[in-house]
């Protein structure tokens, strides 16, 4: 028997975890590698009203692998960054617009970083409306492929950037917004995406600006075909969220984006993020 009870939530991605509660969360020492292992299988795991403390949720996510500390100071613990459009909360809440469009976390890092392992989020306040999270597998939208797809995309490279992610929500942004964003750099990344497991992604979403040496709107229409695809709603998973609930996601191969909520929601998430060890290759 294995050391998770799971039920699946679509055929494509997302399972449920039953049968474990805070307490085993932070002494289970066995736990980390089945979470792991269950990440590479479903993608997203969901564990409803595990009612978390933000301590524990690090000390978990530290069996995972690595913490991010990148943002540290938007939140007493460290480890933990709170996702809400709350500017008292959250000092960079703008930026946090553009998850509500689909992405993979990590494509343009501020160095050569690379993208993170996984992410878990906790609710602490949900919102009256919208603030739903979707997942949706970027392997399986690479196994939807046919062979000659598979073939022609595999030699592609795309060009990241903060600006082609928020463009997308501030399409007008004043020459100091337009400077931060340019003030990181934009990276190039080929399309699919050879995992050292062997499997293969798709590297999509708002980062995504153009495909290298094809003209600029026929590769932004290919990027947009293959993202309408790799979303289409039989490969998406949709957490509707209840307070306590926790959901973790391998951000290696799976796309998520938030649902838009209203800025003054209550909606408040505790995000921690597992770096990655895994270059886009």
């Amino acid at each position: 028997m294995g050391l998770l009870t799971m039920n699946k939530l679509t055929g494509a991605v997302g399972a449920e975890v039953t049968g474990v509660d805070p307490d085993r969360l932070a002494t289970d020492e066995l736990l980390g590698e089945a979470v792991l292992e269950a990440l590479e299988d479903n993608g997203v795991l969901v564990f409803p009203d595990l009612n978390v403390d933000p301590e524990t949720q690090v000390a978990f996510c530290r069996r995972l692998g690595g913490i991010d500390h990148s943002s540290d100071g938007h939140h007493p613990i460290a480890g933990i960054y709170p996702v809400t459009l709350d500017k008292s909360k959250n000092s960079s809440a703008a930026y946090l617009l553009a998850t509500f469009d689909w992405h993979i976390d990590g494509c343009t890092p501020t160095r050569d970083e690379c993208p993170q392992k996984a992410t878990a989020l906790s609710a602490l306040h949900v919102a009256d409306e919208g603030g739903d999270t979707e997942f949706a597998n970027s392997y399986a939208a690479y196994e939807a492929l046919d062979d000659t797809e598979k073939r022609r995309l595999g030699s592609l490279r795309v060009v990241h950037s903060l600006e082609a992610s928020q463009r997308r929500v501030h399409p007008d942004p004043s020459p100091e917004e337009l400077a931060r964003w340019r003030a990181r750099p934009v990276h190039e990344h080929p399309l699919v995406w050879t995992h050292r497991s062997g499997r293969r992604s798709l590297v999509l979403g708002a980062s995504a600006d153009h495909v290298v040496g094809m003209d600029l709107e026929e590769g932004r229409a290919l990027l947009a075909d293959l993202l309408d695809r790799a979303t289409e709603p039989e490969l998406v998973y949709r957490h509707r969220w209840s307070v306590g609930d926790m959901v973790i996601w391998d951000n290696r191969g799976v796309l998520h984006r938030a649902a838009p909520y209203a800025p003054d929601s209550p909606r408040l998430m505790l995000r921690t993020t597992v770096l990655g060890d895994e270059p886009i290759r």
